[in-house]
């Protein structure tokens, strides 16, 4: 039996779009410039907080399971690189400078999420001499910071990003 969701409020969007707006700028990202569609991105954003419990990405299909959509948890591991090679993001929630400058227009762009999403990768040989550290070594799977510690940090000190979204790198 499933219950019903609170109504995502105005509000809760304008709140949360600031927030995203002030925590992106302060990091080198931009949200779209096209504030009624960025609003609604927000809205499902928010949506998809109170029905899961955080933010999958509004445009992907969420298993519900977070450990299955921690790779589409807003930022989603892919916004770099799609923002990098195609000046936005998959849903285009985050835009390159470009974009906002009305240089570049938002497009099509193919999706980079696995159809498995199993994302073993074997391992270098970085990795193999890193192993002989005394303290593991984490990834935060938004931006690529790196630090060594018993356990990842409660926010990455980088992006913001929460505790989950660091993955054990050596």
């Amino acid at each position: 039996m499933t219950t019903a969701q609170a109504p995502v409020t105005q509000s809760e969007i304008d709140s949360r779009y600031s927030k995203l707006k002030t925590e992106g700028e302060s990091g080198g990202y931009f949200l779209n410039p096209d504030i009624e569609v960025t609003k609604e991105l927000v809205k499902g954003l928010l949506i998809n907080e109170k029905r899961y419990g955080y933010m999958a990405c509004p445009c992907r299909l969420a298993s519900g399971g977070k450990a299955q959509d921690l790779d589409i948890i807003c930022p989603c591991d892919y916004r770099d690189a799609d923002v990098s090679e195609y000046g936005t993001c998959y849903c285009s929630l985050y835009v390159s400078q470009p974009v906002v400058r009305g240089e570049k227009k938002i497009g099509p762009i193919p999706e980079r999420r696995p159809k498995d999403r199993a994302r073993k990768k074997p391992e270098s040989k970085a990795q193999k001499s890193l192993s002989a550290l005394p303290l593991p070594v984490w990834r935060c799977r938004v931006c690529g910071y790196l630090c060594a510690r018993d356990g990842p940090p409660e926010l990455c000190p980088i992006c913001k990003a929460k505790k989950d979204r660091f993955e054990r790198f050596i």
